[in-house]
């Protein structure tokens, strides 16, 4: 049995491809995690799913104008959160109504573009990634855009986790909310560039959420949530590559049902916030 263990995680080291998209993945698995911890406390999950779909004309544009993916996606992402931000301040419509609005726009212009570029753009590469496939120049882009995001959240990492958790505090003891505001938002937008690789637009909200909210089930503190979510991350974004692998199914599908099985495990199992947890001490509590 343990022989057949070792031989299912050798296997796949043995091609050149595979080492790649692990390593690659469990970048991005860091990356995403890091960033999952402040989406979670600030609830925008909603958000990570506008601005991952936004970036869609961005990939096409880039593809025509034959210039990095990366740039596109970033311009359009950044582009969907300025846009979310005029709408919402002009207008009378509420947030989560303006963030629809705008990523269903964004998206049908990407699948127009893509439905009239005379070209071979594989919609399926980028909607649901390919990390199996990703050339060696635009490991370099993930691994700068992913070193960028993660120095920026480092330097600011207090200042982002007191707007996250209580801005109104923020604002009294003198942050710009409005300057965190745009730059999580530009950090969220960097990272949905990092992450397309690994699993595309369709499911890149995915590992901006999850990592996060399983940690959060785990941890009360949020250094302790970090790392958990860190670990998190790595550990289905490597898992799902391999299980990828020996499935011959797509790499994006598996990380995510990695992720969202370990979230489900700890939903149930979680020693403190879990349900069997609080099934345990409801007796306690109604008999006090």
């Amino acid at each position: 049995m343990l022989q057949m263990i070792q031989q299912w995680f050798l296997e796949p080291l043995q091609y050149e491809f595979m080492v790649k998209a692990i390593l690659v993945s469990a970048f991005i698995g860091i990356v995403c995690s890091v960033l999952s911890c402040y989406m979670t406390l600030k609830g925008w999950a909603l958000m990570g799913d506008a601005v991952s779909h936004s970036v869609m004309p961005g990939v096409v544009l880039a593809y025509i104008l034959n210039i990095p993916f990366a740039i596109g996606a970033f311009v359009f992402g950044v582009g969907s959160v300025l846009a979310i931000g005029f709408i919402q301040a002009k207008t009378r419509i509420k947030e989560d109504t303006v963030i629809g609005l705008v990523f269903t726009g964004f998206f049908a212009l990407g699948l127009v573009l893509i439905s009239k570029t005379p070209s071979n753009v594989d919609l399926m590469h980028i909607l649901f990634g390919n990390v199996l496939g990703i050339p060696n120049a635009e490991i370099v882009q993930t691994v700068l855009i992913g070193a960028i995001a993660l120095i920026t959240i480092l330097i600011l990492r207090k200042d982002l986790l007191l707007f996250c958790f209580d801005p109104t505090h923020a604002q009294s003891i003198g942050l710009n909310i409005t300057a965190l505001y745009y730059i999580l938002l530009t950090l969220l937008s960097l990272t949905i560039v990092v992450a397309l690789q690994a699993v595309g637009v369709v499911l890149v909200v995915a590992l901006l959420v999850t990592p996060g909210a399983t940690a959060y089930l785990l941890s009360d503190r949020f250094n302790h949530m970090m790392v958990i979510s860190v670990i998190c991350g790595i550990c289905s974004c490597v898992l799902g590559t391999f299980i990828s692998f020996h499935l011959d199914a797509s790499t994006g599908g598996c990380i995510v049902l990695v992720q969202t099985l370990l979230f489900m495990l700890t939903m149930i199992l979680a020693p403190k916030h879990g349900l069997l947890a609080r099934m345990w001490h409801r007796p306690i509590l109604s008999g006090e």
